[in-house]
């Protein structure tokens, strides 16, 4: 194996405290046994899986779809690109972006987008709720171009303007974002976007594909480049979303090669 193979880690911190999605309970954590008491160390964590890094499954936006486990292990591995597709308060990653992206999107391909949001991951309004998204034309071009994976560094699937924020599924959660978008942009959001989670449902439920939601670490390091891609999902039968930990690989002299395996 090439002595010089670099690894980047794409994933965020983990653990009490962590920023999280707005109107739902954060991840808790409590020490449960000490060193100094009990000789060991543990710990116990309450809280729900869609935190942090993590893949979502179809079965977390559709009742009788697949769940973690419907995901074949192929689409967890594999060579792909980070593009750097910069957008700012509520704009859209659109197909034509993603056409336009370099390198070049291949089918096959694992996808990681990197908007810039990700430098902004905190417990904000600017990160949850004035995010950036894709919604339904991207999701469709990326179904359309085959890719295995596909990763984003913002608070979701989709759009801010698709989710329960506004009026949408559970929501509004946040009916004052209804009226700030009809004055930033002079649009109703409801006709902007009149789905709800079609990002989700389209990448997922439709197309297969894996999505990541909140990609970050050294997203900035790997953007512009082709790369070698792990990141896997519990064996969860049931599951509906977990954390991951998204491991680029660069070989910088283009000689490493997988072994071709056991010769039967």
């Amino acid at each position: 194996m090439s002595a010089n193979l670099q690894y980047f880690d794409l994933t965020h911190p983990w653990g009490h405290g962590m920023p999280e999605w707005p109107s739902n309970p954060g991840i808790n954590v409590v020490t449960k046994k000490f060193h100094a008491r009990d000789g060991v160390y543990e710990t116990e964590f309450e809280g729900i899986m869609h935190r942090g890094t993590h893949v979502d499954a179809p079965l977390h936006v559709t009742e009788d779809t697949p769940d973690l486990m419907g995901y074949p292990m192929w689409r967890f591995f594999g060579t792909g690109v980070v593009v750097s597709i910069p957008k700012g308060k509520w704009e859209v990653i659109t197909a034509a972006d993603l056409e336009a992206a370099s390198p070049a999107i291949r089918e096959g391909d694992i996808v990681m987008i990197n908007t810039g949001m990700h430098k902004k991951m905190a417990d904000t309004d600017e990160y949850y709720s004035y995010s950036p998204g894709i919604y339904r034309d991207g999701a469709q071009w990326l179904v359309d171009k085959k890719v295995k994976l596909v990763g984003y560094d913002v608070q979701s699937n989709d759009h801010p303007m698709a989710t329960k924020l506004v009026d949408h599924g559970l929501g509004p959660t946040h009916p004052h974002l209804i009226e700030e978008y009809k004055e930033y942009t002079g649009r109703d959001p409801k006709k902007d976007f009149p789905e709800w989670e079609a990002g989700h449902k389209t990448l997922m439920v439709k197309g297969g594909i894996p999505g990541i939601e909140n990609v970050g670490g050294n997203l900035d390091a790997v953007t512009g480049q082709r790369c070698t891609f792990m990141c896997f999902p519990w064996r969860w039968p049931g599951g509906e979303g977990c954390g991951v930990r998204i491991i680029a690989v660069i070989d910088p002299d283009q000689t490493f090669r997988f072994g071709e395996g056991p010769k039967r």
